[in-house]
């Protein structure tokens, strides 16, 4: 451990290996809350029951509250204690009714967990561990309860009462207040309990269930923003009727809401039938959202909607088991989005989500399996791994059963466990008990970290008739893992002729499950070329022996659009790391596949936009043994510049061409596709050093008609130094003042400009007036935005890492939660040189070491420390 002074106690550790089930569940439970954002009263009657014969006393669990009363079968007691914040009664009967009053006040609540106050209105976050600041309960998942709610509440300040399940009544209070009362005959978990209480218009609609139920929809906004919700309920309409038609699931209650907050840790949240979110992934119209916004909208929606059944009906035992529904639910909704439109373009993105997060934290030091075996604050794994990751593991398993079998083994995971607080084992069971499929290998997924790595060599002598590929796997050392075991990786593999093009031996997947196998292949007239891990179905780092010719020829005739997508990037890759290391590269044959890609016409425009763009920085840099920033930007620079000038005219027909999208913005895919292709030549025309690449920016930025465009044009400027790069901040600015979503894109373009002085930038940017960190959206558009530029943060006199540490270090006396989360960058300290690894570690060390750390912050800071 760490040999640090610090004023934080070494936080507990929690283990999965010492689970025990609760001692005490509570069926009923009947909230009272007597609502205001200074001291809000909330009672609670909890109908309790002993779990066994033991006679241990019964712990609730609280943090941040007033305790005013207790009772017991109607009884005012005091024989209770107080362990630190857990109420403790000692009890004697099997069963009892406890009632408690407390007094919580939301608007001080700058934490956003519990009840809180946000834009004048009241609302909770509960997920993982908010409920103990409402009121004192037993706070685990797998404790199940039915809820009971009322609420009043002055009514000109919160003429809206919302909570989980279906309304049942309402009323009129003496001195202007009012009451209503919800009721859900669902047993949930206290983390998925919600309230939301304020001044907000409603945008319905309805849906019709495939057993014939009418659901009344409701999306509930500020008034100014209704006309902007549209696209959310249709999103939410759509996904209703995908997870009847795919998974077979309807939805159980008579009405669904969703709420807009401006103030959020997360994207969004599943509380049964009353989903709180973050107004950024409801809110949308085309002058204020990007197409990518629009995308996000959707996903999230549908991803929210889904967890009703994953997530809701089948819920997490305890919290280790967090990617049995946050997996499962990232595995459906990707899955959804694919179905939206372009699926090869959504399997890009999804891999360059993974391979930008999750690949990172595999190999550093918050490393985990996406079933962790400990933690010290559970916020810290809500990670890319468990998600991300997590859906690429469900994704295995479908590959593996098939679709028939897979939905077979859902069916039964979802009629075995409905109600109930399930682990990832029950849902690995349930597939292998419907397929007939033994998954025990597979198992090795859910509790080994690291990405695996794979080599491939494909032999083949000419005249001889067949080919033989060999296949090894190995995982890289984790912290506290140094031994790994051969993963079952499903890959499917394709050979094509060399000289044809045509294939010499048909798509298969091969299993690979010990640490080396051989496959032969038989009939092959002709030099193989191998197309391996298409579809990327195994999240692997792949080492190939294939030539750079090999690459550009599948980049021109692979039928996989993502093994296609791959081979370009490869390609375009090792070019680029050759660079970077002074050693010879041969751009010109990237120059002549990306040429090649835009001009083939029977491609979508939205994956030539995807195909011809360059690896990210940091993407490069993963690849080195040693990061070396300043040698990447000029690396991906200089090709971004011979691809530029060397294509200049066909980048400008692209551009022409993508300009045809018809009159007013229409959001589809091939019009998305267009604006995609469109800012990507703008991009290639700007780093060719066109002396009209400025004009034609702010040309269109003028222009634009949508977002998409307006900032994609905000995006070529901010990298330059042209007179309209300044004017343009200032219009964008302006224009969008009294919008805090579309400001945040404002701050997050200037944190991410490719230039020298975007450090002071970013400096001069934390005093602006529109800046706080009291909002999390705006923390993470300026500051998480910053942390991974990978030049402007990794500036060689380490003034990148004192700014995110100072920003940390004040943020983390407001939100944690949300602190904790932009730590990452400094955790890779280890793969740069002495010199800013020692600065990164110094500023770990610092954060560490300031009095009143978070245990959310101390568990982050240490670990990446200690590594």
């Amino acid at each position: 451990m760490l040999d640090l002074q610090t004023s934080l106690a070494q936080p507990h550790v929690t283990r999965r290996a010492e689970y025990t089930p609760p001692d005490w569940q509570v069926p009923e439970i009947a909230l009272d809350f007597a609502l205001d954002a200074a001291a809000t009263r909330v009672k609670a009657t909890l109908h309790v029951q002993r779990g066994d014969l033991h006679q241990r006393p019964l712990r609730l669990d609280g943090a941040s509250q007033t305790l005013l009363s207790v009772k017991v079968d109607g009884v005012a007691v005091n024989d209770w204690t107080l362990d630190g914040e857990t109420l403790v009664l000692p009890l004697s009967g099997s069963a009892h009714v406890i009632e408690t009053e407390v007094e919580i006040a939301p608007e001080r609540n700058t934490q956003l967990m519990g009840l809180y106050a946000s834009g004048g209105n009241l609302c909770t976050q509960c997920e993982a561990e908010g409920f103990r600041r409402i009121t004192y309960f037993p706070d685990r998942p797998d404790v199940l309860s039915r809820y009971h709610v009322r609420m009043s509440a002055d009514k000109a300040r919160y003429p809206v009462l919302l909570a989980n399940g279906d309304p049942i009544a309402a009323g009129e209070l003496e001195g202007g207040r009012h009451w209503a009362e919800w009721r859900d005959p669902f047993p949930k978990p206290c983390y998925l309990f919600a309230l939301v209480a304020g001044e907000l218009a409603v945008n319905r609609g309805s849906f019709v269930t495939m057993s014939g139920r009418e659901v009344e929809l409701g999306i509930w906004v500020r008034a100014a923003d209704i006309d902007r919700t549209h696209h959310a309920l249709d999103a939410l309409k759509t996904s209703m009727a995908w997870d009847e038609r795919v998974y077979g699931r309807e939805y159980d209650l008579d009405v669904f809401n969703i709420v807009a907050v401006d103030d959020f840790n997360f994207g969004a949240m599943e509380n049964k039938g009353l989903n709180v979110f973050n107004s950024r992934y409801i809110l949308a119209d085309p002058d204020t959202a990007t197409d990518y916004d629009y995308d996000a909208i959707a996903a999230v929606v549908a991803h929210e909607y889904f967890h009703n059944w994953s997530g809701n009906r089948v819920t997490c035992r305890d919290w280790f088991q967090l990617s049995l529904k946050e997996g499962f639910t990232v595995y459906r909704d990707q899955a959804f989005s694919a179905d939206q439109g372009s699926a090869a373009v959504k399997r890009i993105e999804d891999v360059r989500g993974l391979r930008a997060s999750q690949f990172p934290e595999d190999a550093g030091p918050l490393a985990h399996p996406i079933r962790p075996d400990e933690y010290q604050e559970i916020s810290n794994f809500y990670t890319a791994t468990i998600y991300n990751k997590g859906a690429e593991i469900i994704g295995m398993l479908a590959t593996i059963l098939g679709r028939e079998k897979f939905r077979a083994g859902t069916d039964l995971y979802f009629d075995r466990f409905d109600g109930t607080a399930a682990t990832c084992e029950d849902f690995v069971a349930s597939l292998e008990d419907a397929s007939g499929i033994d998954l025990t290998q597979f198992r090795r997924w859910y509790g080994q970290a690291g990405t695996p790595r794979v080599t491939a060599s494909l032999h083949h002598t000419e005249g001889s008739g067949r080919a033989e590929l060999v296949l090894a796997q190995r995982t890289p050392p984790t912290p506290g893992q140094e031994h790994k075991l051969p993963l079952v990786l499903p890959l499917r593999i394709k050979l094509f002729g060399a000289e044809t093009a045509q294939t010499v031996a048909p798509e298969q997947t091969i299993l690979l499950t010990d640490a080396e196998e051989r496959i032969v292949f038989e009939g092959v007239t002709e030099r193989p070329v191998l197309s391996i891990n298409r579809g990327f179905s195994a999240p692997a780092i792949l080492e190939t022996d294939r030539t750079a010719a090999d690459l550009a020829f599948l980049g021109a005739h692979d039928d996989d659009p993502f093994a296609r997508y791959e081979a370009l990037q490869q390609l375009m890759l090792d070019t680029l790391v050759a660079a970077a290391g002074n050693n010879r590269a041969d751009t010109a044959a990237v120059v002549k596949a990306v040429a090649g890609t835009l001009a083939d016409a029977t491609l979508d425009p939205a994956f030539i936009a995807e195909a011809v763009l360059l690896p990210s920085e940091s993407f490069i840099g993963d690849q080195m043994a040693v990061v070396d920033p300043e040698a990447i930007f000029r690396a991906r620079e200089a090709l971004r510049r011979e691809i530029g000038r060397t294509l200049e005219a066909d980048w400008r027909a692209a551009y022409d061409e993508s300009q045809a999208t018809g009159s007013g913005y229409v959001y589809s895919p091939e019009a998305k596709g267009l604006r995609r292709l469109k800012s990507v030549a703008l991009g290639y025309i700007a780093a060719s050093g066109a002396s009209d690449a400025a004009a034609l920016a702010f040309a269109q930025f003028e222009a634009a008609d949508n977002m998409t465009d307006r900032q994609s044009a905000l995006t070529t400027l901010v990298a330059g130094d042209s007179a309209e790069r300044i004017a343009a901040l200032d219009i964008f600015y302006n224009r969008y003042s009294d919008n805090a979503l579309v400001l945040d894109k404002w701050f997050s373009v200037q944190a991410m400009a490719p230039r020298d002085d975007t450090g002071a930038m970013v400096a001069e940017l934390l005093r602006h007036r529109a800046f706080t960190l009291t909002n999390p959206n705006r923390a993470r558009a300026l500051i998480g935005a910053f942390g991974v530029n990978q030049r402007a943060f990794n500036a060689v006199d380490g003034s990148g890492y004192r700014l995110l540490a100072e920003q940390l270090i004040a943020l983390d006396r407001i939100n944690p939660q949300t602190a904790a989360k932009l730590i990452a960058p400094l955790g890779r300290w280890q793969r740069y040189d002495a010199a800013r690894g020692g600065m990164m570690r110094a500023e770990l060390a610092r954060i560490v070491k300031t009095p009143g750390l978070s245990k959310d912050m101390f568990e982050q800071a240490s670990k990446s420390l200690d590594a």
